[in-house]
């Protein structure tokens, strides 16, 4: 397995600012996809199927551990540049709302604005 390429949030499916619990629902669904006993059938001892689950199993070793996924955050965030741009979009954020009782009516968005409290 490439270290350089190995990114644990990219196999398993999550941001990086993703929950422990949210790791872990990723890593069982992923689990059930790559494990021999209930992937969809292949010949057996296949490379690539196995490959990915031992990439799967590798992922939630590094990111279960606490200290582990802090200290591969601390050096993956030193190989990626980051923005100090912060974003111009000012006003309103536009929040798509779903609604399951009528599909003929237009969509409704809630708007979020910033509250401003005086003292």
């Amino acid at each position: 397995m490439d270290d350089k390429a190995f990114d644990p949030y990219a196999t398993l499916g999550v941001p990086s600012t993703a929950t422990q619990g949210a790791i872990t629902r990723a890593y069982r669904r992923k689990l059930r996809d790559f494990h021999p006993d209930t992937r969809s059938p292949s010949p057996p001892g296949s490379p690539a199927a196995d490959q990915q689950l031992r990439q799967v199993l590798a992922a939630y070793a590094l990111l279960r551990n606490p200290e582990r996924r802090a200290a591969y955050d601390r050096t993956a965030s030193r190989a990626r540049p980051t923005s100090t741009a912060r974003p111009t979009q000012s006003g309103p954020v536009v929040i798509p709302v779903r609604h399951r009782a009528r599909d003929s009516q237009p969509k409704r968005t809630i708007r979020v604005v910033p509250i401003y409290r005086r003292p």
